[in-house]
This record gives structure tokens, C-alpha cells and sequence, in this order.
């Protein structure tokens, strides 16, 4: 393991709400010197931003309108600087979700829509669940292509976006998009720091961006 000292600096983004400090221990514990950010400034100097969320989309977009994170997370993904989503972080990078009706950041093409009422489907789908990467996908080094199980937490998912950014995919209700990557940016709708040791490597994975 990285000594955390000396890994890479992390700034997590805080709106307010989410399993912040769990983020923060789990990069910590994947060898990352991590901050909480609840303002640009504060996030200023990182070598990797990372966005994680729980909640409403509402109350969360509404707070980084009111900090200036949202522009300042633009700004950083144009700049194909490290940032990886988590779970609503993910959502929030698409044009609107279909959770009252709100736009999104808007820095990738794709709506969020709620998962389908149906016999025997349970919303939110919760639990553990595999995450299939796409072939060549990268940043799977101790990960299995073939299938991963991560666990997830929620009642909207990603159905379609753009193929090139299909990082890995997930079957519940259907196929959706459990992960996206352009560049050094990645984001995922499953909750790295709650998928026990396969989660820290994917954290590890991520911490290699901001080594580079």
C-alpha cells in the first residue's frame, strides 16, 4: 500500500450531503492524502478531485450552484484533470434526470431515468451487483473483465449515452451504464468504499491518474 503520506492529493467534493467522510477514509486507506472541499478554493492544489453523492439531485445540484462547484468541476473535467463520480457524482455529470426533471451538469450527452415499476423489481435497487467492463476499458488491474461485484444504492441509472464512454455496464431491470470514462475522468454508479477489497482497488486504479 501507497504510504498516504506521500500519495497523491485528493480533494472530495462536499455539497452538503453523502457519505463524505467513508470516501475520504476509503482513499486514504487506498494511499491518497484526502480533503473534504466545500469550495472551490478548498479543492484548489488537489491532484484529484473526486465527486461522491447520495441524496437528491435537486439539493445537490442546488448546492453547487450556490458554492461555485459546479462550474469549478466543468472547469476540471474540460481540463481532462483526475475526477471520478460516485453514484449521484455520476448522474450529475449527464444533461437531466429524470428526478424532477432537473438538469445535471451537462458535461456528458444522456439522461438518468428512474428504474421501471414492475413485478418483482425492487426500487431502489440495492446491493451487491456486477459491474461487466468493456473490452480494453483500462484501469481494471486487479479487476475481473468479465464481471465484478460492487455494491449499489439506487432508484435512477444511466440507460444511454454516448458507446465511447461506456466504461462498464450492469444488469438490473435491464442493461445500464454503471460506469463511464473519458480520459483521466471516470465516475460509477456503484459505491466503491462500500465494495469491501474490490472497491479499494478500483480506488488504487483511479489514484494512478493523479501519479501520472
Amino acid at each position: 500500500m501507497t504510504d498516504a503520506a506521500s500519495g497523491p492529493s485528493v480533494a472530495v467534493v462536499d455539497y452538503g450531503g453523502g457519505n463524505l467522510r467513508s470516501v475520504r477514509r476509503a482513499l486514504e486507506a487506498a494511499g491518497a492524502r484526502a480533503r473534504l472541499a466545500a469550495t472551490p478554493a478548498e479543492a484548489e492544489g488537489a491532484d484529484a478531485l473526486v465527486f461522491p453523492g447520495q441524496g437528491a439531485i435537486g439539493d445537490c445540484m442546488d448546492c453547487l450552484t450556490r458554492s461555485d462547484l459546479g462550474g469549478f468541476i466543468r472547469e476540471w473535467v474540460a481540463a481532462d484533470r483526475p475526477f471520478l463520480g460516485i453514484c449521484l457524482g455520476l448522474q450529475a455529470l449527464f444533461e437531466r434526470s429524470e428526478e424532477g426533471g432537473r438538469a445535471g451538469l451537462g458535461l456528458f450527452p444522456g439522461q438518468v431515468l428512474r428504474f421501471p415499476t414492475q413485478p418483482g423489481l425492487r426500487v431502489p435497487h440495492m446491493g451487491w451487483n456486477e459491474a461487466v467492463f468493456a473490452a480494453g476499458a483500462g484501469l481494471t488491474e486487479g479487476l475481473r473483465a468479465e464481471g465484478e461485484p460492487f455494491y449499489f444504492v439506487h432508484s435512477y441509472r444511466l440507460v444511454e449515452t454516448d458507446p465511447s464512454l461506456v466504461w462498464c455496464t450492469t444488469d438490473y431491470a435491464g442493461p445500464f451504464v454503471s460506469g463511464v470514462r473519458r480520459g483521466r475522468v471516470l465516475a460509477v454508479q456503484f459505491h466503491p468504499e462500500k465494495s469491501q477489497a474490490k472497491g479499494l482497488q478500483l480506488y488504487r486504479n483511479f489514484l494512478t491518474l493523479a501519479s501520472r
